[in-house]
């Protein structure tokens, strides 16, 4: 079974702003494949989820996937992926404070592409701007998006 590593960021010119995503999968300490997009008016979270989506969809047809580890700096995606998602869920998409769960629509497509996954999915938590290589590349990515303009990724 192979290993696949992923670094995800997002970023926001202005919250809400011009934004960005990216990504960048790592295989045998290789960069083999980087995902980036841009919205015109989004947020930092809906970015951080962004990326984190658009990895899932990249690696669910792929076959023979083994485990996956994505690496993000975003306490939000975090903690909302391994531990307030399924409290959400059970109280119809509300807080613990009875509010409507905010970007519901992206928590519900990265549920749904995190259950569809064939393989195992460990998250881990990276420090932003620390220095990680494929995590600082991550952010050049997406605020290369965010400001909209040219990126060369590795395809």
């Amino acid at each position: 079974m192979q290993k696949i590593e992923v670094y995800t960021d997002g970023s926001s010119l202005g919250n809400p702003g011009p934004g960005g995503y990216g990504v960048v999968i790592v295989h045998n300490s290789k960069v083999v494949h980087e995902i980036g997009g841009h919205y015109k008016d989004t947020t930092n979270n809906k970015m951080e989820l962004q990326a984190v989506i658009e990895t899932l969809k990249y690696l669910a047809p792929k076959q023979g996937l083994g485990e996956v580890v994505i690496y993000a700096d975003s306490a939000y995606v975090l903690n909302g992926i391994t531990s307030w998602i399924f409290n959400w869920e059970k109280n119809g998409w509300r807080t613990a404070n009875k509010q409507p769960v905010l970007n519901k629509e992206l928590w519900q497509e990265l549920i749904e592409l995190v259950r569809n996954f064939k393989g195992k999915i460990l998250w881990q938590k990276v420090k932003g701007h620390s220095g990680v290589l494929y995590n600082e590349r991550a952010d050049v990515i997406a605020t290369t998006f965010a400001e909209y303009k040219k990126c060369i990724l590795v395809k």
